[in-house]
């Protein structure tokens, strides 16, 4: 997958790239990515990318000749999709992100200041996402949470494919609880089961205990899918 990035902060994504996941991918040829400056495009000697609104209001929007010259100057690789960060987009989600990482390319804008010109959306973006029901300074953020999110979904990422499989909400439920060693910490020790190596009774505790944390943290998960999560698998 090919991720394009159009921000007027680059160097915010520096820390991002040495994490560990994004790293093996990268140099495994699984992802690669670019940057690109909406400010490279600006159409003045002060390289102005914002301006204010018709009509009035708080705050500057992203102009659309820079935003629009930028995005065209990208280089289209097979399925391509242009999204931007925007609190009014629909919210990232697991089934979400399964379907954009089955792109070639992801073309993600970063939002800044009170927004962009409408046209730019109406006319340039396939769809807006979100991450939250709040608003940060930019969509730098937001943008990192897809890449990462979307990317450890590739085949090849993760070294252990299961990882994936058994994550929060890949099976509709959120993950059983994890122990490690010692078995007894000030009193506190790890299920009897999980110490038993009967394989079939710990996928059944931990089938059990997927649906209990899931009703009981997030019901709203669950709509009418009341069964064991082994069901789900």
């Amino acid at each position: 997958m090919r991720f394009d990035v159009m921000t007027l902060f680059p160097g915010m994504f520096d820390g991002f790239r040495q994490t560990q996941i994004w790293k093996r991918a990268e140099a495994g040829g699984l992802v690669s990515c670019d940057f690109h400056d909406p400010r490279d495009f600006s159409r003045d000697v002060h390289r102005t990318v914002d301006d204010t609104p018709y009509g009035g209001g708080a705050g500057m929007l992203l102009k659309i000749e820079p935003l629009v010259d930028c995005l065209e100057a990208i280089p289209r690789v097979g399925k391509s999709k242009v999204l931007l960060t925007s609190p009014q987009g629909k919210t990232l989600n697991h089934p979400k992100l399964l379907e954009l990482a089955s792109w070639d390319q992801l073309i993600i804008v970063c939002g800044r200041y009170e927004g962009v010109d409408e046209r730019f959306i109406e006319g340039w973006v396939d769809e807006s996402f979100s991450i939250g029901d709040y608003v940060l300074a930019g969509g730098e953020l937001p943008a990192m949470v897809l890449m990462e999110a979307a990317t450890r979904l590739i085949p090849g990422v993760l070294g252990n494919q299961e990882s994936v499989d058994q994550d929060s909400f890949s099976s509709g439920f959120l993950k059983y609880p994890q122990y490690t060693r010692p078995v007894d910490f000030r009193g506190r020790q790890v299920p009897e089961v999980l110490r038993s190596g009967h394989h079939e009774l710990i996928k059944r505790w931990r089938d059990e205990q997927a649906l209990e944390r899931t009703s009981r943290l997030r019901p709203d998960l669950l709509g009418d899918k009341q069964s064991e999560p082994h069901k789900k698998r």
